[in-house]
């Protein structure tokens, strides 16, 4: 069943990058498409947690007097819900190709997620203080763009990397010398 999942999803994204194909790679369009998706289940689960489950409380206990805001709560569901569907979506259907297990994929994904995350909270905070004459919102705009450029290129050349089969010489035997014999 997850296969033929797989084989839909890709067929859907291909048909839609055929008017794009002169100017996407078919790899590229596939990033995008998966990786827009995900970011739209996101933010839809995001508000739905936020907005009917948690009736968009100011705080939540998690335990005894240990409380946390209803928006960090709502982000760490839904992050636990990206961070898989993220992950499969890549490799199963942007970078089928790659020959690295998928527990080292996994690990390399996780890994540069949390660096990502890391390099949005730096990137937003360097535009609020070093640049503060730019609005929020085109900051955040650049933020998301860098990010994803960034992203993209990790698994691509990184985390999903493409090994190239190695070519085993074949040792080419010595050719034998026969002679005729003279009878």
């Amino acid at each position: 069943m997850l296969v033929k999942l797989k084989d839909l999803i890709i067929t859907v994204i291909d048909f839609c990058h055929i008017p794009f194909a002169k100017i996407i790679p078919k790899q590229t369009f596939r990033y995008i498409a998966c990786g827009g998706t995900n970011t739209v289940l996101g933010l839809l689960l995001y508000s739905f947690l936020f907005v009917h489950v948690f009736h968009q409380a100011e705080y939540l206990n998690v335990f005894g007097d240990f409380k946390i805001t209803s928006r960090v709560a709502a982000w760490a569901i839904q992050f636990c819900f990206n961070l898989p569907v993220g992950f499969l979506l890549s490799s199963y259907v942007v970078f089928p190709e790659s020959q690295i297990h998928g527990r080292v994929q996994l690990f390399r994904y996780i890994m540069s997620t949390i660096i990502f995350i890391v390099m949005s909270y730096v990137l937003t905070k360097v535009f609020a203080i070093a640049i503060p004459v730019v609005r929020a919102d085109i900051a955040n705009i650049f933020v998301a763009l860098i990010t994803t450029v960034l992203s993209y290129l990790t698994q691509r050349f990184f985390t999903f990397k493409i090994t190239e089969e190695p070519v085993e010489a074949v040792a080419e035997e010595p050719e034998e010398v026969v002679e005729d014999a003279i009878v």
